[in-house]
């Protein structure tokens, strides 16, 4: 029988050379990556690597998930997106750190069982909402972070008009193969961009993003 106790405090040392934000660390130390992956891969489930989660799409690398969620410097009261909810990995460790998380995904079978896995653990701040043909959920904007779990063509204005004064959001930018992850903070003097270093997510579809 797999230790996954064991396996998760294995990842969280290895991830602890590159992520200094403790607050991220034990948030995922938190929760059991297991539970969203298929049973046929939960022997997989610590492994620092993306995993199939079904309809084309992933559960990604622990280490890149760290690193977004660093990015978004959260501190526990924020409001924050995520455009991509996948398995509802991320979900739940942004939910950890922040006051408020709102979701939304294209597949409808993932917004269901991302749902079942989330409310089985207990969260009451996450809502899931299906995705509509404009990027990213307009009914609850302004948000403090944004996070998109698929690769873009160029960074969405839809997105960055969701995006409150001060905020950071963080993408992944590209082609369809590959891209480089990117924060951008909102300032009144202009938004910055920060360049975190190559990735490969799936596509994001949707109105300013690539056609399905």
């Amino acid at each position: 029988m797999i230790d996954y106790q064991a396996a998760r405090a294995a990842l969280i040392e290895h991830l602890s050379y590159e992520i200094k934000d403790r607050r991220v660390l034990e948030a995922m130390s938190r929760i059991p990556r297991e539970k969203f992956v298929p049973p046929e891969m939960r022997s997989h489930a610590y492994e620092d690597r993306p995993l199939p989660i079904g309809w084309e799409q992933t559960i990604s690398q622990p280490y890149i998930i760290a690193l977004m969620t660093e990015a978004l410097e959260l501190t526990g009261g924020e409001k924050v997106l995520e455009v991509g909810t996948g398995s509802g990995y991320q979900t739940a460790i942004l939910a950890e750190l922040a006051g408020m998380l709102i979701s939304v995904e294209r597949v409808p079978a993932l917004v269901e069982s991302a749902r079942l896995v989330l409310d089985s653990l207990g969260f009451k701040n996450i809502e899931i909402h299906p995705a509509e043909e404009t990027l990213g959920w307009q009914q609850g904007a302004p948000y403090d972070a944004i996070v998109v779990t698929a690769g873009a063509p160029a960074i969405p204005d839809d997105l960055l008009n969701q995006l409150a004064g001060g905020g950071r959001m963080v993408i992944p930018v590209g082609s369809r193969y590959m891209q480089e992850l990117c924060k951008i903070t909102r300032r009144p003097e202009g938004d910055t961009i920060e360049n975190l270093g190559g990735c490969r997510f799936v596509s994001l579809i949707g109105k300013n993003a690539w056609k399905n």
